[in-house]
């Protein structure tokens, strides 16, 4: 039942006295203090959502039996794109929270390049609904760069409505790096607008006196840091760096030395982009936890990273410590080197099937954002020979190679990106390494940012299917070996994310993944892997729908490379 403020306050200073139960006590627990990373013995009180003791004995109307398990602050995803989840925000909840993970910093950057400020809205309706404090950072590039066509664009006066909603923290990772080193007028102001607030960074590479400029122009945070070497001198320039492991970008194992007793307050740890299967098969921040630790870095600054780091980043006073006046997000793990979560409690309620009853899921939208007719197989003939530029794909990185090979290479597969918002009809034609496919293709509408329809693949008339199967789902990923569809995952809203439960996602991927093997994939996350190859600000050789584009040289290659 709701209280007024003054009676709510009332009750907490009552109940943290002990003068009245509390609404909820957790019995039995230690309790990991992240500020001295010593463990606190006695119960923790909960009135409503805040906690209001720590250390000392408590009656509750409701008691929880913890004994044996060490509560930790729940977990903060410092950055992710919920769309990468590939379900609603209603589903990705229900499947992260169980790992502890009660607040998400999410970017709607996917289906804003697909809808505009109809699709921020949509995440703004659904964080109001759900169980789990999901945090927005407005989308700042929409489209990333004038070098793809995307199915929206958004100026700074776009975002200005949104400013003052309770969900939105700040700007979302500033991608337009070189826009905002050579004072780009549209950059700056929507950098101006925010500038009372906070600003996501996101500039792989950037170093020295173009970094420090970057860093002036009021960005904080940085999830592209791949090195030791880059994600030192990026917190010495007073950034916070997100150590990041997606389905994809897998940075952990090379940063976990930068988790430090000197360190770990300027932390947090993000996924970027994780898929229900590598939930299900590993799991989420949890995992992120267990595997820093396993690879050597101290335990209890590894949860320091996990809740307080990420907190602190974003200017979330009220979270990331268990302590009394902060939010009753409350993980409880019977060993902290192998955070086995048992309980979670988000806001004081405790996470389990009915806490996800209920729920009014606001309406779906962009089913119909695939404007594209269907395209012939002559499109993709490849007539090419002697010496071109290739895609070189790293397993586990969405930095690309720019490499040079003589064609034709039987190792080497010819890759598409269809323009799919109906605004120019455009086919950029390419090669990439690293597919290995011996026959079929693999296509896919989740191609950031702009999420065109990008195929890999072995032969045109297997591309043309797989890309046309797309199209017929109203976006999605689908396996083609000739005519044949092999497997396929409908992803019809905004053709980004399914509208079924995340299990049966879950069991869509797994064929996906078996198909795309079957016709020689080597990779572990073959769809994921084709979603970056038309990002054009993650060095080195990318393709979007205008053709292949260099990077480094922020300029389109011509075709001999």
């Amino acid at each position: 039942m709701s209280k007024d403020p003054l009676s709510a306050l009332r009750a907490r200073i009552r109940q943290g006295r002990g003068l009245e139960p509390a609404d909820l006590v957790i019995k039995g627990a230690q309790v990991l203090d992240v500020a001295t990373l010593g463990l606190i013995a006695g119960d923790i009180a909960v009135a409503g959502d805040t906690i209001v003791g720590v250390g000392a004995t408590y009656e509750g109307r409701e008691t929880v039996d913890a004994k044996g398990l060490v509560a930790v602050p729940g977990f903060v995803d410092a950055h992710l794109h919920v769309e990468s989840s590939l379900v609603t925000p209603f589903e990705f909840e229900r499947c992260v929270l169980p790992h502890g993970v009660t607040t998400a910093v999410c970017d709607p950057h996917e289906i804003a390049n697909v809808l505009g400020v109809e699709g921020i809205g949509y995440f703004l309706d659904a964080a109001a609904r759900m169980a789990m404090d999901l945090k927005v950072n407005l989308s700042s590039c929409v489209p990333a760069t004038p070098f793809e066509t995307a199915g929206a664009s958004l100026a700074a006066a776009d975002l200005v409505p949104f400013k003052g909603h309770p969900a939105v923290i700040g700007l979302a990772e500033f991608m337009n790096f070189p826009g905002v080193l050579s004072c780009d007028p549209a950059a700056l102001e929507k950098l101006a607008l925010f500038a009372d607030g906070h600003v996501d960074g996101h500039a792989p590479l950037l170093s020295g006196r173009d970094l420090n400029a970057y860093v002036a122009a009021g960005i904080r945070t940085e999830h592209e840091a791949t090195t030791l070497e880059e994600s030192r001198e990026k917190l010495q320039r007073g950034m916070t760096v997100l150590i990041r492991e997606g389905s994809v970008s897998k940075d952990l194992d090379a940063l976990v030395p930068l988790i430090t007793p000197e360190t770990s307050a300027f932390l947090a740890f993000c996924t970027d982009d994780r898929n229900p299967l590598d939930i299900a098969e590993e799991g989420h921040l949890d995992y992120m936890v267990r595997r820093a630790i396993e690879k050597g870095a101290p335990a209890r600054h590894v949860y320091r990273v996990a809740s307080y780091g990420g907190a602190n980043a974003f200017g979330l006073r009220d979270r990331g410590v268990l302590a009394p006046g902060r939010r009753a997000d409350i993980v409880l793990v019977e060993d902290l080197a192998r955070c086995d979560v048992r309980m979670v409690f988000a806001s004081g309620r405790r996470v389990g099937p009915g806490l996800f009853e209920g729920r009014a899921e606001p309406p779906p939208v962009g089913l119909q954002s695939v404007r594209r007719a269907p395209v012939d197989a002559a499109l993709f003939a490849d007539d090419g020979a002697g010496e071109a530029p290739v895609i070189g794909v790293v397993p586990g990185r969405i930095i690309t190679g720019h490499l040079k090979r003589r064609l034709p290479d039987p190792e080497v597969n010819r890759v598409a990106v269809v323009e799919r918002h109906g605004r120019a009809g455009t086919i950029g034609l390419g090669h990439v390494l690293g597919f290995a496919l011996k026959r079929g293709a693999i296509a896919s509408s989740v191609g950031h940012d702009s999420h065109n329809v990008t195929v890999v693949g072995a032969d045109p008339a297997s591309m043309a299917a797989a890309v046309n199967r797309v199209i017929a789902m109203q976006g999605g990923f689908a396996v083609a070996e000739n005519e044949a569809i092999l497997a396929e995952l409908p992803l019809p809203l905004a053709g980004l994310m399914s509208l079924d439960p995340f299990e049966r996602v879950r069991e869509d991927l797994l064929h996906l993944r078996r198909a795309a093997r079957s016709l020689g994939c080597p990779l572990p996350e073959p769809f994921l892997q084709v979603a970056f190859l038309p990002l054009p600000v993650i060095p080195h050789l990318k393709i979007t729908d205008q053709g292949l584009f260099d990077v480094d040289r922020f300029a389109f290659v011509d075709g001999k490379g």
